[in-house]
């Protein structure tokens, strides 16, 4: 391919780079652009445009992170086949938080690189103290009352709005079931699935979520996942009816699941009328390079997506507010099972997190907080590659922490015990693994968090750990 006519409109509230995006992803949707098809290069593309290479790549990049392209070394950007696969267009229609913060409390470590704390610092507490003095003042009669057993229809209003703009997904208030914590929806989705379900979920994962699901007495499958998120062939030896991902930045391993697995987890789902799909958007809100990665929900046109997130991480931990976006197949279901259930969240707590989001506090925290966590996010990589015990690092550039596979003589155990000794707390890859899977016998991995440490905490845990490496190459090397 030579070239690519796309008109850019500069006066447009779409960036230049969103519009580049959208045009081919649309060519490529509609088979105008080949599977296999050698785009034009970023030179050549800013060239012709006549706007500067940095925007193309940056187009490029987001279109490779969703799997619509695919990099050859020395040879460019050629578009991946996701031809055959479920049609999405024209078709009908919280935490481990509470453990590690027990073990966190135990350690007494002064640097702990966890992968689920957030800074608090930055938190706009003068506009939620004001908002929630406002409330109390107007001491309504409706916060007397029990209330839709969904949830407030203002709070699920304000979530389906933010939902639609931020992540594409394409619901109703009236499909927003509000709830204290994602085990909390989960259970009560159980009750709407019934008994004699079975969860696919992969082999590292939210332990939090797998405890959940054997309190609800389903079978889990633990499946393999591979640089594009769960391996297909695994998922459907596995006889599960039902998928449990993260598609926008896979728990632990980081893992942005690309457009082709999407379409065939999809294909999957419409394949029996028993198959669902749970999406957890962990740590969608936050990503550092390109546009937000879509959710699976709003591809979806058959109904077979169960969307979940919350405010946990975009917020604050104590912030127990999770959400669930119900198919409308599901919602009948939810009357006549759970629909005299009285919340779980309190009615002036909906009132407070409503009047955060609907005047605009919630995304202005959010892009701040954005800011703040990439740059630590960036300070971080610097420093990792710059140590020779680094063998990789993965999972970058979304949510607060990065995979770093390590270069050692010691066990993950060993690591973290002896860093832990010396003040710093780790994380590692095998405490996320399903009890049914093969504890695996790749290098040491580590979740390396960055949401709540600042910059010399960083560089001064990472040399911490450093010592805690080359000492025990050392001895070693002193033994032989």
């Amino acid at each position: 391919m030579k070239e690519l006519l796309i008109d850019l409109y500069h006066d447009s509230d779409k960036a230049l780079y969103e519009q580049i995006y959208d045009y081919i992803c649309k060519e490529i949707a509609d088979g105008k652009i080949s599977p296999g098809e050698k785009l034009p290069s970023t030179r050549f593309m800013a060239k012709n445009l006549q706007i500067s290479r940095s925007t193309v790549e940056l187009a490029y990049s987001q279109l490779v992170a969703e799997g619509y392209l695919e990099t050859k070394p020395c040879s460019g950007y050629f578009v991946c086949d996701i031809s055959g696969l479920y049609r999405f267009q024209g078709i009908r229609q919280e935490e481990v938080k509470e453990s590690y913060k027990k073990k966190e409390e135990q350690t007494g470590c002064r640097i702990i690189f966890s992968p689920f704390q957030v800074d608090r610092t930055y938190f706009p507490f003068r506009v939620w103290q004001k908002l929630n003095r406002s409330i109390n003042m107007e001491d309504e009669e409706k916060f007397f009352f029990a209330g839709d057993s969904r949830g407030d229809e203002n709070l699920r209003g304000a979530i389906s709005s933010y939902l639609h703009r931020a992540r594409g997904v394409r619901c109703t208030a009236g499909q927003v079931i509000v709830g204290a914590g994602n085990e909390y929806l989960l259970l009560l989705l159980s009750q709407l699935l019934g008994s004699g379900q079975k969860v696919a979920m992969e082999k590292y994962t939210y332990i939090q979520a797998a405890r959940t699901f054997s309190n609800m007495e389903y079978p889990i499958a633990a499946v393999d996942i591979d640089e594009a998120g769960m391996v297909m062939q695994k998922l459907y030896e596995s006889g599960a009816n039902i998928a449990y991902v993260m598609p926008s930045h896979q728990f632990p391993l980081g893992t942005v699941m690309p457009m082709k697995r999407r379409l065939e987890l999809l294909q999957w789902a419409a394949a029996s009328e028993r198959n669902y799909i749970i999406e957890d958007d962990h740590d969608s809100e936050f990503r550092y390079k390109g546009k937000p990665i879509p959710s699976l929900q709003g591809m979806d046109m058959l109904g077979r997506v169960i969307y979940i997130g919350t405010f946990s991480k975009s917020i604050a931990p104590s912030v127990r507010v999770s959400y669930m976006v119900l198919p409308e197949a599901l919602l009948e279901k939810y009357y006549h099972n759970c629909g005299f259930y009285a919340t779980t969240v309190p009615r002036t707590q909906q009132e407070l997190l409503y009047r955060f989001l609907a005047e605009g506090s919630f995304e202005r925290h959010l892009n701040r907080m954005k800011n703040i966590y990439r740059t630590r996010h960036d300070y971080m990589m610097g420093l990792l590659k710059q140590e020779a015990w680094v063998k990789r690092i993965y999972g970058e550039n979304a949510g607060l922490h990065m995979m770093a596979e390590i270069e050692t003589q010691l066990t993950e155990e060993e690591l973290i015990k002896r860093a832990g000794e010396r003040g710093v707390k780790l994380f590692g890859l095998q405490e996320n693994r399903l009890l049914t899977a093969e504890k695996s016998r790749e290098s040491v991995t580590l979740a390396m968090g960055f949401g709540c440490l600042k910059e010399d905490e960083i560089a001064e845990g990472i040399a911490i750990v450093r010592k805690c490496v080359e000492q025990k190459c050392a001895s070693h090397t002193l033994a032989d």
